[in-house]
């Protein structure tokens, strides 16, 4: 190719490049956002972010094919993006439907507030609506805007490809699931696509024909190999590692709905501003039931950990579970409950103790008969609606207090504690039982005891003193302090009847529901449940009766009782209209106390743990952010490490630097530097258009020249004298510009994309 030709199609080669580059940046932003839709659902925002991103790259590449400063650019881009989030959000208040207005402006608090709204409320995958929508779409906008000047103006497109990758991992770590390998071979593509133009671009521009080819295949060739070691990392060595778990954090659906936590860790879900329902009960019963999903017999001294055990199939119709074997004087009611779920997504099904059978369930569904409870391992109890037949018993006080704890058929874990239980848990348990007569009285008394006025309920007083867990130094704290929510007051109340000898558990559900209307034609009572009603208690096993639930958490519910029998002709009959049955701790008459005071103790009706219950939405908007800031401040923080390391040299007397660095300060304050402009000419033009004395520059021009054509090396004369010349240039020129000139050289350094002068390079070359 001769020099005219190279020179006739160069600028349609960089007009190629520039295209490539764009396209690549959009590729990248529809790769990064695959895994968003697993927390955001796809919909109409998704158009409208994709059309704006469109649109910006569009922009930008028309104002560099013009030939117009980077910085016309990035300031054409964030025109049309104003312009199109005024479009699509806020034509009604702008001129010609797009231009935006101070009422227009005036509406984007509203909106922002409407996002926060649905990010505490909404359910993943969020169905966007406007607020949310806006937000999103304007995030895609600046994400391009960043990019399009981090790839495109700057050439740093490795930069950018760490903040896709950071972009598309946000999803991953609001909500733990296995690796997206489509989404991340996609992402990949497009990362090693933007490396190759540009180094494809820089070798044509830098390197002498006859290397030109070489250097391609070798960037090729590298290419391909790191593309092959991302398909095997992402493809083999991913999935072999640990998956993270299912995360069941209950709460209040700020962000993602609520799930159940069978971990205990309950607290900071329980302290969220907002509650939303979950399920809705009716029951032929008397009341409405406590809904059981996990029992946590294992206990190390630090965890208590869910049940596991042999599991059957649920049918769909007939029973999964056989009735509880009780002794033949106790009464048995049988009753029938139905549950239709809403927002709560967990593999754990809320029924009510004890369930015989459960029917109309969708999907595949396991039974675990050691703690008759349902679970999934792959569907969800959202939108299930599901009945539940159980087959109550109802002992009398007289036939509870007769019968002993434990029995044959219990293992040793419900009894097992570990060897260094503190000396307070096994005392006090000790000292507030001393009286008690029966095993049932004691639990009465300890029942008692814990919610006395000694105890108060408190979502925020185990955070304060630092014992927000179910461990056993928690407990012993929790004892001292007497403040705690209902996992202190489940967890202290089974350590307690364990240290007594008594077999126990720790269950994990939800409290009776609000009464909220009657179903006439079956005659039973309709109740509402919230997600603030998910709730601990532990159980305690009687022979002959089964697990019996108690309710020490103070000033929350009705506590276990059990009236006195009044023979009717049928054993174990009652006279009590209000006799609470074993399955239900506290859910006696529907005007119980339910936890509806926002600012009393009530007001989280089931709290427990130390884990932060994580809101994807406003993750996923945060750490956009974080990462659009970090993108922004890259630049900047580039171009100062550079003008550190060019200082260091300048003051060992490198002449070369010296020049470097005017030069470079020069492109930064917008003086045009073109690489074929001698430094004679460059010299003489800063002192006649730019002010600079003609000795300070002449100082730094002469030791230049004499690297250059010297055979001793790039250090010439004084280095303190030189240090001080370049300073003066620096000082003259930054005078004589505008401060707004000034501080864009510090935001937006155009030197980043700047090729040192060939002359320079081979001075390096020189003296290595």
């Amino acid at each position: 190719m001769s020099v005219r030709e190279a020179g006739t199609s160069a600028p349609v080669r960089r007009r190629r490049d520039l295209a490539l580059l764009s396209l690549g940046v959009f590729a990248g932003i529809v790769a990064a956002l695959l895994p968003v839709f697993s927390v955001i659902a796809p919909g109409s925002w998704t158009a409208g972010a994709l059309v704006a991103a469109a649109a910006v790259l569009a922009s930008g590449l028309a104002v560099r094919f013009s030939r117009l400063p980077a910085l016309a650019a990035t300031v054409v881009e964030l025109i049309v993006g104003v312009l199109l989030l005024t479009a699509l959000f806020g034509r009604g208040t702008a001129v010609l439907g797009v231009i935006p207005t101070p009422a227009t402006i005036a509406s984007v608090p509203t909106l922002y507030a409407a996002a926060s709204e649905e990010i505490r409320l909404g359910v993943a995958p969020v169905e966007p609506a406007t607020g949310l929508a806006f937000v999103l779409v304007a995030a895609i906008a600046g994400l391009a805007i960043v990019l399009d000047h981090v790839v495109l103006t700057a050439r740093m497109p490795l930069l950018g490809g760490v903040g896709l990758v950071a972009v598309s991992l946000i999803p991953t770590i609001a909500i733990p699931a296995a690796v997206d390998v489509p989404a991340v071979l996609v992402l990949a593509a497009t990362v090693l696509f933007l490396l190759r133009v540009d180094v494809r671009s820089r070798t044509r521009s830098t390197a002498p024909p006859r290397s030109r080819s070489t250097r391609a295949q070798g960037a090729s060739a590298t290419a391909l190999g790191i593309a092959a070691v991302a398909v095997v990392v992402t493809l083999v060595a991913v999935p072999l590692l640990p998956q993270p778990g299912l995360r069941f954090a209950s709460g209040t659906g700020a962000g993602f709905g609520t799930t159940i936590n069978p971990t205990l860790e309950l607290g900071n879900d329980l302290r969220q501003p907002r509650e939303i329902d979950v399920l809705t009960v009716t029951t032929t019963g008397p009341s409405a039931p406590y809904l059981r999903a996990v029992t946590l017999s294992q206990f190390d001294g630090a965890v208590w950990q869910p049940d596991t055990g042999d599991s059957v199939t649920v049918p769909d119709d007939g029973p999964v579970f056989d009735p509880v074997p009780v002794d033949g004087d106790i009464a048995l009611a049988d009753w029938t409950t139905n549950v239709t779920v809403g927002e709560l997504d967990s593999p754990w099904l809320p029924v009510p103790y004890p369930a015989s059978a459960v029917t109309g369930l969708e999907g595949e569904w396991l039974g675990l008969p050691s703690n008759r409870t349902i679970v999934s391992r792959s569907g969800s109890s959202r939108n299930q609606d599901y009945q539940a037949e159980a087959i109550v018993p109802r002992p009398t006080l007289e036939q509870i207090r007769s019968r002993p704890v434990g029995g044959d058929e219990l293992g040793d874990a419900v009894r097992a504690l570990p060897a260094d239980v503190p000396a307070i848990i096994g005392e006090t348990a000790r000292s507030v039982t001393a009286d008690a007569q029966s095993p049932y009285d004691a639990l009465v008394a300890l029942q008692s005891w814990f919610r006395s006025s000694q105890f108060r309920y408190s979502l925020d007083a185990p955070v304060d003193a630092g014992f927000d867990g179910a461990g056993m130094d928690a407990v012993a704290q929790f004892l001292q302090e007497r403040t705690g929510y209902c996992v202190h007051f489940a967890s202290a109340f089974a350590v307690m009847a364990r240290t007594l000898d008594m077999p126990s558990r720790i269950v994990v559900g939800y409290l009776p529901g609000t009464r909220s209307g009657s179903v006439e034609q079956t005659g039973t009572t309709e109740f509402t449940v919230t997600s603030s009603q998910l709730h601990a208690w532990p159980e305690v096993y009687f022979r002959g009766i089964g697990w019996v639930p108690f309710e020490p958490t103070n000033s929350l519910g009705v506590p276990t009782t059990f009236a006195p029998g009044a023979t009717t002709g049928a054993p174990g009959a009652t006279t009590a209209p209000d006799q609470q049955d074993a399955a239900t701790p506290g859910a006696a008459a529907t005007d119980a106390p339910q936890l509806g005071d926002q600012d009393g103790p009530g007001a989280a009706a089931t709290g427990s743990g130390a884990a932060d219950a994580q809101n994807p939405v406003g993750v996923l908007l945060t750490l956009g952010g974080v990462v659009l800031l970090l993108l922004l401040a890259a630049p900047a923080t580039l171009a100062a490490r550079r003008r550190r390391s060019r200082a260091r040299l300048i003051r060992a007397g490198d002449a070369v630097a010296a020049w470097a660095e005017i030069r470079a300060y020069a492109v930064d304050l917008g003086i045009p530097a073109p690489d074929a402009e001698s430094p004679r000419a460059f010299a003489a033009r800063l002192v006649e258009v730019h002010g600079v004395d003609a000795d300070d520059i002449g100082l730094v021009r002469d030791a230049l020249e004499h690297a250059i054509y010297a055979e001793d090396d790039a250090r010439s004369g004084d280095a303190t004298v030189l240090a001080a010349a370049v300073d003066r240039v620096r000082a003259r020129l930054r005078t004589a510009t505008s401060a707004v000139r000034r501080a864009l050289a510090v935001m937006l350094p155009r030197s980043l994309t700047m090729r040192e002068q060939p002359a320079t390079v081979e001075v390096r070359e020189r003296v290595g």
